[in-house]
Formats: structure tokens, sequence, C-alpha cells
């Protein structure tokens, strides 16, 4: 007889006969398998995100190589199609310092492998799966293996390698190898076959790699189309962007408690003092004792012998206590003259009429460095009825996709545009105008969304310091667009009645047969205000280039900046003010005229001297370092008058 107790027996066997089965079936994944399941979340999700991704990976590395070895980076893209519809070769060749040999295959074929892993300073990669994910993606869509050609010197070999990834053991199978012959001195050539749409990614493709040579100007960046049809983006500096200096130490606070746990564990400090010096930057003694005092640790105790609790005292005490910022040189802005050279040389196809950009102070979150800078581009040729466009940046890298998911665009929509001269419905979301915002955070740690690294999360920190630097550029936006509109209705009002009157005065006098009189009270009467003009010229000079002989004379030419300003006075008085020409970063101050009151390194300063009424007066003065373009715009401010007097120039804010 089927009893209760017989039923239970049989669940209960059942069950353990299940759960060995589901035993016999759990096995380690390797990561390579992982992203082989889960391409989309390496930017593989669709054929046209795939070709741009290829190129943006191989394109990152070739930069950061380059600049690690104090190259100029030049850098060719060719796209060619492949054997099958849909399928492309994508080619990248750079003129770096190349692949040591034994290093070829892991870098490759291994997922999770690179250099800048445990690196803190600012670099454009940092996981070590970029390239051999874009490896791993051609071997899946194409069953085509990569091809990797590399030379590290003049007088040495050039080796080819076939690779293809094991996804199993996430290790790189060696297809081919050979020493070839390679005209390059130095050098590496990566050659993958993918599966993409080129048609719709041509667009995404083209733009990624202008924005590329945007933000590193100091890099050459040929692309030719699978048609043949070559574009170059030239570089507009021969300067390096300054090395960044690697921090070897955490800072205090970007830790966590899995990390503090670990450090405690491994460290070979005595004394927890002594562990808080030596694991961490910024940790001298004061701050230490205060971080103790503040945790109630004895700064003796053994660090190896603090309990969970005990850390979880003193992680809360790092955020209590004021500690110094992590230095900053672990950071490379590409810094404001640049940016704006970068803007004008890639935009001049729209002929814009403004262009300016600041870098800000470094800053830190969560004991991370970063800093931001921004840009805005204004005028020309761009439509006035269409949103913005943004140029997004992270460490020198564009980012082109999920940009409503960035804290870039919810900084930047959170602004009230209308006061700046821009549409905006409400005052929120993003603007309407013929205007490009260009916005870049560089970090050691910049917080991506996703491993796809399309988008900044939403850190307060960034997102303040954001929303600065796009105030600092549209204040001088809107400058320039109330300075020309002012300028505009003045000049129409000042045209008419140096046309008019003069003409009224000339036959009044005919008639009464009277000589004709001197109408300049009646013009500065109707006027009433102070008339600032400027004009940029530029003067071509050859660079002298010193040795260790002698003064040697370059080909190279470099620029003299030459700036003129005139002031008239129409107003009715004698008036008398300050004037202040600023000065574009890394300009020289050269010739002045007529001697200035004060020259900073922010401006030019001179005490106008009373003028009575039409009389003018010029100054001038003279730039060098800069190139021609770098300085189209004076940018001037008064001090001592009321500036609603003042049509080209606005009010001096101090110091």
């Amino acid at each position: 007889m089927y009893t209760g107790w017989d039923a239970v027996k049989e669940v209960r066997f059942l069950t353990k006969e299940i759960a060995y089965e589901l035993a016999r079936k759990q096995k380690e994944i390797s990561v390579a398998e992982f992203f082989e399941r889960n391409k989309h979340i390496l930017g593989f999700g669709n054929p046209t995100r795939a070709i741009v991704t290829a190129v943006k990976e191989a394109v990152d590395n070739s930069l950061d190589a380059c600049e690690d070895a104090g190259i100029l980076p030049d850098i060719i893209v060719e796209i060619k199609e492949g054997d099958r519809e849909g399928e492309y070769t994508i080619i990248v060749e750079d003129n770096g310092p190349g692949i040591v040999e034994k290093q070829i295959p892991p870098i490759f074929g291994k997922l999770l492998y690179g250099s800048r892993f445990h690196s803190i300073r600012q670099s454009r990669g940092q996981q070590g799966i970029g390239i051999s994910a874009v490896v791993l993606y051609g071997q899946l869509s194409t069953g085509k293996h990569a091809k990797i050609m590399s030379k590290i010197g003049e007088n040495e070999p050039a080796y080819l390698y076939e690779i293809a990834i094991d996804t199993h053991k996430n290790a790189p199978e060696i297809i081919r190898r050979e020493i070839v012959s390679w005209e390059k001195p130095h050098g590496t050539r990566v050659e993958i076959s993918i599966l993409g749409d080129f048609s719709r990614g041509r667009r995404f493709l083209y733009e990624y790699l202008q924005n590329t040579s945007i933000v590193n100007p100091h890099a050459r960046i040929v692309f030719i189309e699978p048609n043949g049809e070559k574009h170059i983006f030239d570089r507009v500096t021969e300067e390096l962007p300054k090395p960044t200096v690697e921090l070897k130490k955490p800072h205090p606070h970007g830790i966590e408690m899995g990390t503090l746990l670990k450090l405690l564990r491994s460290t070979k400090a005595k004394k927890l003092s002594t562990f808080l010096k030596t694991e961490f930057i910024s940790m001298g003694e004061r701050t230490t004792q205060a971080v103790c005092k503040k945790a109630n640790l004895d700064p003796d105790l053994d660090p190896r012998s603090l309990t969970r609790e005990q850390a979880g005292r003193l992680l809360k005490a790092f955020k209590e206590v004021k500690i110094m910022a992590p230095p900053t040189d672990c950071l490379s802005p590409i810094g404001e003259l640049l940016i704006k050279r970068s803007l004008k040389h890639e935009t001049k196809e729209i002929s814009p009429e403004f262009i300016v950009a600041t870098t800000r102070p470094p800053s830190v979150y969560s004991g991370h460095p970063f800093q931001v800078e921004a840009g805005i581009v204004y005028g020309g040729n761009l439509d006035k009825e269409s949103p913005v466009k943004i140029m997004r940046f992270a460490n020198r890298v564009p980012l082109l996709y999920q940009q409503g998911e960035c804290v870039t665009t919810a900084a930047l929509s959170s602004i009230d545009w209308r006061r700046y001269g821009l549409e905006q419905r409400g005052g929120k979301g993003i603007p309407v105008g013929p205007a490009i915002f260009f916005i870049h955070v560089a970090s050691t740690s910049v917080p991506f969304t996703s491993e796809s690294k399309e988008a900044i999360a939403d850190i307060p920190e960034i997102e303040n310091e954001i929303k600065l630097a796009l105030r600092e550029c549209a204040r001088k936006m809107q400058q320039h667009i109330s300075k020309k509109e002012r300028r505009r209705k003045t000049r129409e009002k000042f045209l008419l009645i140096t046309k008019i009157l003069p003409e009224i005065a000339r036959k009044s006098a005919n008639m009464l047969n009277k000589p004709v009189p001197n109408i300049d009270g009646v013009i500065t009467k109707i006027m009433d205000v102070i008339w600032i003009d400027d004009s940029i010229e530029y003067e071509k000079v050859k660079r002298l280039q010193t040795t260790l002989d002698s003064f040697e004379e370059s080909k190279d030419y470099g620029c003299i900046t030459k700036s003129k300003i005139t002031v008239m006075n129409y107003k009715k008085k004698s008036t008398e003010f300050l004037l202040y020409a600023v000065i574009p970063p890394e300009a020289i101050v050269g010739f002045v005229k007529p001697k200035p009151e004060a020259i900073t390194e922010r401006y030019i300063k001179w005490k106008i001297p009373p003028l009575k009424a039409t009389q003018k007066y010029e100054l001038y003065f003279e730039l060098a370092g800069l190139n021609e373009g770098d300085f189209d715009e004076n940018e001037l401010y008064v001090d001592g008058i009321n500036p609603e007097y003042v049509i080209g120039a606005n009010k001096w804010e101090g110091d």
C-alpha cells in the first residue's frame, strides 16, 4: 500500500537527484565566453555600431601607444569590402613604438589583459577589453582571424601574427607567425574582418574620426573609405599632450569596504598609523592622527587585526576628516587654446562667427581627480531652428551614443539658455540655436554607465563642474551676441546721423548763404556713447631655432598678432575710464602703445585719459606664441564708466 510517508521519501529522493543533476551542469565560464554571448555590452549590439566600435578601439590603442612613446601620431584607418555582403575588413596602422613580439598574442587574444587596469592616471583604455573584444567579434561574425603586424625599431624585424581567441580558456591561439619585411621604422598594423553596416555607419565613423582629431590636435588621421575616397584630419599642433604622472596609491575618499579589507590583510605595516601613511596618498602625520581619533582606533593597533566593524569606522572617518585632495599631475587636459584651434579647423566649412573655450581647475569626486573643459561654436552657417549639436568626450575619446543617459547632457539641459541668447522652452532641455557645444571630462577614473563607455554617470561633482564650464563659455557668447547687436543698432543710428545731418546742415547753409556750421555737438548729443572698435592682423615671421653653436633660421613660420583698438568719444562731456584687454592663454605680450598702467598674465590695463567730445584715441599691442586665427576678436572690458554708454566693451568684474 502506498502511504504518505512513501510519497515524502520519493519527493526527497527526486529532490536529491535534481540537486546532483544541477551540480553536474554547473561549470566555470571564461570571460571570453561571457562576452561571446553578450557582445552588445562591448558596443557590438548592431552592425552599424560594430563598425565604429572596431575602429574606435584600434585608434584609441594607437593614440595611447604613440603618446606613451612621445611620438606625434600618424594613423591610417582603411575600410575594405570583404568576401560577402556585409563583411568589411578594418585596417588601422600607426607609427607608434610597436609591440614586443611575446606580447602580441595576449594583447590581441586575451580579454582583460592590459597595462592600465591598476594604473591611476588619465588614459583612454583601462580594462584590457577593447581590441581583444574586436578580435573576438570578428572571429564570431566572420570566422576569420585577426592579422597583426608590428615592428619595434628600424633595425628590428617585423612580426606578422594571425591570431584567434580560444573562448573556453580566454587564451590566444596563434594560427600563423612570420617574419616579414615592412618599410616602416616602427609601428603596428591591425587587420580584422567583421560583419557591419558601413553604409549606415559611415556618418558615425566619420564623426568619430573628426571628433577624435578635435580632442587630439597633435594627431594626423587619414581615413580611406571602401570606394577609395580619402579624408585627412590634419594635426593643428606639433606639441604632444603633457605627460601624466601615475598615482601609486589610492586616495582615502575613493576606497570601498572590500578594497580596504584587502589592503588591511595584505599590508606589511605593523601599526595602523603606518598603514594609513604608506597605503594611501594625501595621508600625513596630522591627518593620520585625526582619522584614528575620529574612528576611535589606536594608531599603534596592528592593521591586520582590524574587524569589519572597525574597518567601517575607519571608512566613516575618511569621509568626516578633511583630507588634502590628490595631486592632479595625473591629468592632461587639452587646453583652451588648442580646443579653440581644433574647433576652428574642423568647423571652417560652416564659417562660425565666434568660438570660445575654457579649462576648469582640477577637482575631485570620491578621491578621483578630474577636470572639465568646455567650448561653444556659434553662428555662421549653423541652423538656427534646430537643437544645438553636443560633442561629448571622456579622456580625449568621443562619446557618440547614449547622449540622453550622459551627465554632460543633463548638466547642459538644466541651464536656462534663454539668458545667453538661445531659444529653450521652459528654460530646460537641449536649447535651439546656431551653436555647437563641446564638453570634455578628463579623469583617472571616468565613471561610465556601462562597459561600452558611451555615457558618463550622474556624479554631482562632475555635473557641477560641467555647468560652471558651460556657463563661463555662455557668458562670453552672450557678451559677443550683445556686443554685436548693440554695435549694429548704434552703427545704423550713427550712419544715419552722419549722413543726413551734415546734408541738412550743408543745404541749410547754402539756402541762407552762410558757412556750414560745425554739428559735432549735435551728433554727440544724439549718440551719447563711447564707441570702441578693434581689429586684428597677423604677420608671419620665421622662428629661430637655437643650437649649441649658433642661431639657425627655421623654415617654420610663426605669427605675430597685431591688435588695434580705437576709442571714440561721442558723449557731450569729456570722459575718462579704465580699459582692459584680455590676453589669451599661452600668448606672450610684446609691443604695447601707449604705455599701459599694468600688464598681467590675464590682461593689459590702460587708463584712458580725458577725451573731449568727438576725440579719438588709439591703442596697439602685439602678441607672440599664437597661430593665425587663434585670436580673432578682442575681449574688452571697461571700469570707471557706466557700461551702458559703451559700445564694444563689457563691464569689468574685477581681477
